[in-house]
């Protein structure tokens, strides 16, 4: 993605909660710490089971009387009805707002030159909160807005549209799933999905869905799995096992557009593993990169 380029995500959901006890609700809730979301800050963060295993994921926004929920659009019905189950007596508003805005992606450079803010800073362009991906910077800043000022945002800044093809391989080659994310529900671990990476977690914060479990597996350093992008010349199945030297090591969990699996990252040592063919079914393939 070159610097004069926009790419817009149009398979991303929007959720607002909004309410006098929208904060206290979300803290109770998810991973992060929402105590960090301000005006001029967004983060990333999830939702866990009761076990600790991954649920939902997405970014939180500051919205004036609350906060946007910036999620996959294939999990946004089911993550009302999840947050639902825990609104019980809050005074709160949960609705799904997604046909009022869209998700652009700006060059991180682009970003730079034109905004020149910290790393983790939100700046608000025109009416519209733009931030850098606090799960990598490298897949630039993201852009909420709605569809018509968005295109002229993109004339004011002189940019052009691209293909969103080229934004999900980028994230797929830095190992961060963004296709498929249905798949991983209930299959792992927060941690084996890479949370505490992707800066999708606080340890320092109080109690959250699944943090006793969370906090016991980093503090007894428990981590024995990771979710990791693979690369094949075939359509991998999902939930076949992977094997190295007809041993079994992970399993399939995303297969297309971009597939990732669940590997073991001790015996056989992760490293030992990077290059080594390895078999899912009859079928196969490599990991990408043991990041």
């Amino acid at each position: 993605m070159e610097k004069d380029q926009i790419i817009i995500l149009k398979d991303r959901g929007l959720i607002s909660i909004s309410g006098d006890d929208s904060k206290e609700f979300l803290q109770n809730i998810i991973t992060n710490d929402i105590e960090k979301v301000k005006v001029d800050r967004s983060i990333f963060s999830g939702i866990f089971s009761p076990q600790g295993k991954y649920m939902y994921e997405f970014f939180v926004i500051y919205r004036k009387g609350g906060y946007l929920l910036d999620c996959d659009s294939s999990a946004t019905k089911n993550l009302i009805s999840h947050l639902a189950i825990y609104k019980l007596g809050s005074k709160i508003k949960i609705n799904d707002v997604s046909s009022n805005f869209v998700i652009g992606i700006l060059n991180f450079d682009k970003f730079k030159e034109s905004f020149d803010e910290g790393e983790y800073k939100t700046i608000i362009y025109r009416d519209s909160p733009i931030f850098l991906d606090p799960r990598e910077s490298k897949l630039g800043a993201r852009i909420l807005s709605p569809i018509d000022k968005l295109y002229l945002t993109i004339k004011k800044l002189n940019l052009k549209l691209i293909d969103s093809k080229i934004y999900f391989k980028k994230a797929y080659l830095l190992g961060i799933p963004e296709k498929g994310l249905e798949h991983l529900k209930d299959q792992l671990f927060g941690l084996e999905a890479n949370f505490e990476k992707l800066n999708a977690i606080d340890f320092k914060k109080g109690c959250y869905i699944g943090q006793e479990n969370t906090a016991r597996m980093k503090l007894k350093d428990k981590v024995r799995k990771k979710l990791l992008p693979l690369i094949s010349e075939e359509i991998l199945n999902i939930g076949d096992e992977l094997l190295f030297n007809n041993n079994k090591i992970g399993k399939v969990l995303i297969n297309k557009p971009f597939p990732f699996g669940l590997i073991k990252i001790f015996d056989p040592n992760l490293k030992s593993l990077e290059n080594a063919e390895l078999v899912a079914g009859e079928k196969k393939c490599k990991i990408l990169k043991c990041y």
